[in-house]
């Protein structure tokens, strides 16, 4: 016995429901979701006296970056490694004790424009510059998320780095990874510094 129209048309309608239902619960399912940045802990502070690196602000470290200070007196090949437009290495904080293949590097200079200072400091090869102006430890500051050809196979590679006015000149955080996978892995400690830093001049 066939149904009624009106039955018909119920069921045929239903099944039309279940049917996009179920088209869009798979969509749904294999479009992934825009994965969130974890956060480190801070595990130590760098910055202090004691810390491995004197500087202008302190700021945390995740769990095993361990900090040492540059010096470069007398090393003339060491100096111009040291050195990025306006700005002198002052720290190296390894990541090899955490896992990873990399340094966050810390610069410093004279006071100035933090974004002319930021350009000059990334230089001319730069690729796709972003710049974004925050506040950092509560001062004025840039972010500059570009890209830049790897010396080693051409590759183009992700680079970050922010600079801050610290009242006793400017410094600047990059992060100075092996490849785009290790700085994905580092920018959690990077992340750190910037949310944590605080200027102590």
């Amino acid at each position: 016995m066939r149904p009624p129209a009106r039955t018909a048309q119920l069921v045929a309608l239903a099944a039309t429901a279940l049917l996009l239902g179920a088209c869009q619960g798979k969509e749904a399912a294999e479009t992934p979701k825009a994965a969130e940045s974890p956060k480190a802990a801070e595990a130590a502070r760098v910055g202090a006296a004691a810390s491995g690196c004197t500087l202008p602000v302190t700021f945390g470290l995740a769990e095993d970056w361990k900090p040492k200070a540059v010096t470069i007196a007398g090393d003339e090949l060491l100096a111009e490694l040291a050195q990025r437009g306006p700005m002198t290495m002052a720290c190296e904080i390894d990541a090899k004790p955490a896992g990873l293949i990399g340094f966050l590097r810390v610069w410093t200079g004279k006071s100035g424009d933090p974004r002319a200072n930021l350009t000059a400091f990334i230089g001319q090869e730069a690729l796709k510059p972003v710049f974004t102006d925050l506040q950092i430890g509560g001062r004025p500051a840039v972010e500059v998320v570009y890209e830049k050809k790897s010396q080693l196979d051409d590759a183009i590679e992700p680079e970050q780095a922010f600079v801050v006015e610290t009242g006793q000149g400017l410094l600047a955080v990059s992060v100075d990874s092996f490849d785009s996978g290790e700085h994905k892995d580092m920018l959690p400690a990077y992340e750190l510094a910037k949310s944590s830093l605080e200027v102590t001049g």
